[in-house]
């Protein structure tokens, strides 16, 4: 693969609008009262201390969509990608930063299965992001 500083910020930036999407996901969640309702206590405000972090990481796990996966399409690679982050959170953030334990189920019973789908909600918008600047290059692909 030539990697580039074009290929590096493209998949940076879909990293970013992912977490963008998947940090909107988590706020609306929690605003409208879906996650509480579920029984899960995670209903964050929508601030800049909320959103800097989460875009930055999100834009570095981004960087997982340089690893080579033959014809599977970006969004589907998303959907695989967003497993990492979705592991990193319910075995190291949740448990060790955050002491909720694992899996973060002192914030309720369905927590993990509201981080699978938020995550893949960050993959799904990272690979849709990709495809689309890949279409406006009418290359077909990134790079």
């Amino acid at each position: 693969m030539n990697l580039t500083m074009r290929h590096l910020s493209l998949v940076f930036v879909a990293g970013c609008w992912g977490a963008l999407w998947n940090s909107l996901a988590v706020w609306l969640g929690g605003y409208l009262g879906i996650a509480p309702g579920l029984g899960v206590h995670i209903a964050p405000a929508l601030t800049p201390a909320f959103l800097y972090p989460r875009l930055v990481w999100g834009g570095l796990w981004g960087l997982l969509f340089l690893l080579p996966m033959g014809r599977w399409s970006f969004p589907a690679r998303g959907l695989l990608f967003s497993l990492a982050p979705t592991l990193v959170q319910l075995f190291l953030v949740f448990p060790l930063k955050a002491h909720k334990g694992v899996l973060g189920l002192q914030l309720g019973g369905l927590t993990p299965l509201l981080v699978v789908f938020y995550n893949a909600i960050w993959g799904y918008a990272a690979g849709w992001w990709l495809i689309w600047t890949a279409m406006k290059n009418r290359t077909g692909k990134v790079g």
